[in-house]
């Protein structure tokens, strides 16, 4: 990361933070994406008990390693700041927060896994994969939670490109683990979606395994010295850790909790509409690390700006990102209406849950804005460790307005399950233009700060 002067280097800067990471996340979101996909064109039942399994696994896993994405703003802010030999004591931290949380999500999935699918209304087969597929991804939970520490601390360097290559070198290994042990290749027995979940669990190992390796031999990572020196546990860092993390981890948490709150509550229809549904939320998921990757890459270069001072600058890359991310959702959107149906194919080649994908999908298109820009603002308010505010904002946009209101459009209208993806629409929209809102008043008191610390 350097400083910019110019529009034009500024916006080469941002993108070259900003590539690396979007095929990063595409990578990342590719083993969710590859699981789903073959899990489907083995059958019906393994593609919706991945779908219930990932519903469970996807709201915790990314709010709970959201917590530790508080680390790209520290080490960002510290970097800009000149506090170089401050960066390993955060890293090393991260690392052990991320331990205990991994622990303590094996430990409540003991107890909790079997009350919570018991007590939904699921086909015997679909309630069975679904388990197995959880208790497989378990043990790639503590590799997969220690990497995010790791890759926040790559990115906040502006150095994503590393994250970026280890991420490519682990995608082709999924595919293959997935093929070999879903399909029941090279003489291992077909395990259908159970297959995907090891498959992922091993690739958490290897992704976590290679960074470190990284970060110990690549000179530009190895003279921060992250594993020269193993620091005594700091409360006092955990508390910075957690006052920035958690409430970074519950507004992912409420935004990602209600797509798969939506996907529970489609248990009580047919295993072909939780078929579909999945597959059209699993495609929208797709597109959406694309403003997801903006927002990364948002809080990197304005925490950097922030950490300096330079607050026109951070107001600037602002505005550049959430504006990249329009352009992009309005493209991606039309893409997406005019191949509903190739997009289908991908997942299923049952015809009655490929039209059902295809009438969901059309849902998808409308929220597409929405979601780039709630993404971009969140990004850009990290920056500036604004955090708390955001998190209620989302709280209020997704479970008050969003979810409630397609419960009621799913239960009391024609719209049936498609009320849900109505309501998911309202939801974001709210959550655009209040965390909008959000970014200017926050720019104007950290302008005021700054000016009256000057003083």
């Amino acid at each position: 990361m350097r400083q910019t002067t110019t529009l034009k280097d500024k916006f080469r800067q941002f993108l070259i933070v900003l590539v690396p990471i979007l095929v990063t996340q595409l990578g990342m979101f590719s083993m969710s994406f590859f699981d789903t996909m073959m899990s489907g064109k083995f059958s019906s039942t393994d593609l919706a008990g991945v779908a219930i399994g990932s519903s469970l696994w996807i709201p915790v896993f990314t709010g709970l390693s959201g917590i530790l994405l508080a680390i790209t703003p520290i080490v960002a802010q510290l970097v800009g700041g000149g506090r170089y030999k401050d960066v390993a004591f955060s890293v090393i931290q991260g690392i052990y927060a991320a331990t205990i949380l991994a622990i303590a999500v094996i430990i409540a999935g003991v107890f909790l896994l079997d009350p919570i699918l018991n007590n939904m209304n699921l086909e015997d087969g679909v309630r069975l994969v679904a388990r197995q597929y959880l208790i497989a991804l378990a043990f790639g939970v503590i590799p997969v939670f220690v990497y995010n520490v790791l890759r926040s601390f790559i990115d906040a360097l502006g150095m994503t490109r590393i994250t970026m290559y280890v991420t490519l070198t682990s995608l082709p290994i999924n595919v293959f683990f997935n093929y070999v042990l879903i399909f029941g290749k090279f003489g291992f027995p077909q395990m259908g979606g159970v297959g995907a979940g090891i498959a992922s669990s091993i690739t958490y190992w290897l992704i976590t395994l290679i960074a470190a390796l990284v970060i110990y031999r690549y000179y530009p990572l190895r003279k921060y010295n992250v594993f020269g020196k193993w620091f005594a546990i700091s409360i006092s860092k955990w508390k910075e850790i957690m006052l920035i993390g958690v409430p970074i981890g519950l507004s992912i948490f409420f935004e990602v909790s209600i797509f798969s709150a939506v996907t529970l509550f489609m248990s009580e229809y047919s295993t072909n509409v939780i078929a579909a549904h999945t597959a059209a939320i699993n495609f929208a998921s797709f597109l959406y690390m694309i403003p997801l990757s903006i927002s990364m890459g948002l809080t990197i270069v304005v925490g950097f700006e922030v950490g300096a001072k330079r607050l026109q600058d951070a107001k600037t890359y602002s505005f550049m990102g959430i504006s990249t991310a329009v352009i992009l959702a309005v493209i991606y959107g039309v893409i997406l209406l005019l191949f509903r149906e190739p997009i289908s194919a991908l997942y299923t080649d049952n015809p009655e849950v490929s039209a059902l994908i295809v009438h969901f999908l059309l849902y998808a298109v409308f929220f597409q804005l929405s979601d780039a820009i709630q993404a971009a603002v969140q990004g850009a308010l990290r920056g500036y460790k604004d955090v708390n505010i955001t998190f209620m904002m989302a709280l209020v946009s997704y479970w008050v307005i969003g979810l409630p209101l397609g419960y009621f459009l799913a239960k009391f209208t024609e719209l049936g399950p498609y009320g849900y993806w109505v309501g998911l629409s309202s939801g974001l929209t709210a959550g655009a233009i209040t965390l909008s809102w959000r970014l200017k008043i926050v720019q104007r008191k950290t302008k005021m700060k700054i000016h009256n610390m000057n003083d």
